[in-house]
Order: structure tokens, then C-alpha cells, then sequence
């Protein structure tokens, strides 16, 4: 198999979690080797599994650094790794994801593109460059019901990652969406 960067992104509760898993099946029927990977950071439903807020789940390795992926590829002689919540690991992530694209593997990430501030999360901006297929996916605005481009946080803090769930979060369409204050 060739290289190939799939990246799946969009706010809060537009099923990115859920088309990840699709895809990874979709692999397994192929008898293709997947590696699938969480940030330690992640701890909403399972710390052993990515889970979607619908309560599907994957068994995955969760890692603290994407550099980690690279010796379990290996380890595990996966073509396929699939990272979920890539924007927990900002900017350093991408040089990890370009060495197993080196190597031929097919990576695909999901995660969120903006943040409650509604800037770019890294490593979209660069992995936008380098991705074979982007896939923007968007929910339903909790205040209007038009489609969801961003995330609102409910809770006041600063921090641009707070691990949260529906009550922390809700998704947003571009006219319905305030930026968190700095």
C-alpha cells in the first residue's frame, strides 16, 4: 500500500469519531493491520478506547506523543494507524505522521479544526498541505439547528484544551458561535 494521509476534522458532535471508526473497520475487513491510537489525555469514556459520544468504541493504545507511534508501527507491523483527537497533540504531531508517510503507511487522523477561540487547531494547518483526502464534517447547531462549523464552550476558563463533554461543549454554526474571551 502507498502512503496516504486521510484527515477528518470539523467541531464538536459532527460524528468525527464515528467515521473514524468507519474507516478502521472498513480496513480490518480488508485484513489490513491497523494501529489505533488516543492521546492520554482523553480520558472521557475509556482510557483504553477511542469512544464516540453515542457510546460505539475501538480498543486503541493511548500515547502521550505521536513519536510513540512510530516504534509501535513498527512493533506491530501496522500499514494502518488511526489517530483520534489528533489536536491534542498540537503541532508536534506532524512530523511523526510525515515519517510514517514516509514509510507507506496510510495515516488517518480525526479531531477538531477550530478551537473554542475559533482559531486553527495544530496540526490542521499542517496537515491540510499534505492530506490525500479531507473530510470536514459538521453537526447541528444547538441554538438554531443549522450546520455546526465550531465549537462553543459552556464553561468559563482559558485553557484552549479542557477534556468535556455535551454541557462543556456544544456545536455551533458560524452566526450562533461567541469566541471564548482570552
Amino acid at each position: 500500500m502507498s502512503s496516504r494521509l486521510e484527515v477528518i476534522c470539523g467541531p464538536m458532535f459532527s460524528g468525527k469519531t464515528t467515521e473514524l471508526l468507519r474507516r478502521i473497520q472498513a480496513a480490518r475487513a480488508l485484513m489490513q493491520s491497523v494501529l489505533v491510537v488516543k492521546p492520554t489525555g482523553d480520558h472521557r469514556y475509556a482510557t483504553d478506547s477511542i469512544v464516540t459520544h453515542t457510546g460505539d468504541r475501538m480498543a486503541s493504545i493511548a500515547v502521550d506523543d505521536l513519536r510513540e507511534v512510530l516504534s509501535l508501527a513498527l512493533a506491530q507491523d501496522a500499514s494502518f494507524i488511526a489517530i483520534d483527537e489528533i489536536h491534542f497533540f498540537g503541532q508536534p504531531a506532524a512530523e511523526p505522521i510525515a515519517h510514517l508517510l514516509a514509510r507507506g503507511c496510510r495515516v488517518l487522523v480525526a479531531g477538531c479544526d477550530l478551537d473554542h477561540f475559533g482559531a486553527a487547531f495544530e496540526p490542521f494547518p499542517t496537515l491540510f498541505p499534505l492530506a490525500h483526502e479531507i473530510v470536514r464534517l459538521s453537526g447541528s447547531c444547538s441554538s438554531c439547528g443549522g450546520p455546526s462549523t465550531h465549537t462553543q464552550r459552556m464553561i468559563a476558563s482559558t485553557q484552549r484544551i479542557i477534556v468535556g463533554n455535551s454541557g462543556d461543549y456544544e456545536p455551533r454554526c458560524a452566526a450562533c458561535f461567541t469566541p471564548s474571551v482570552r
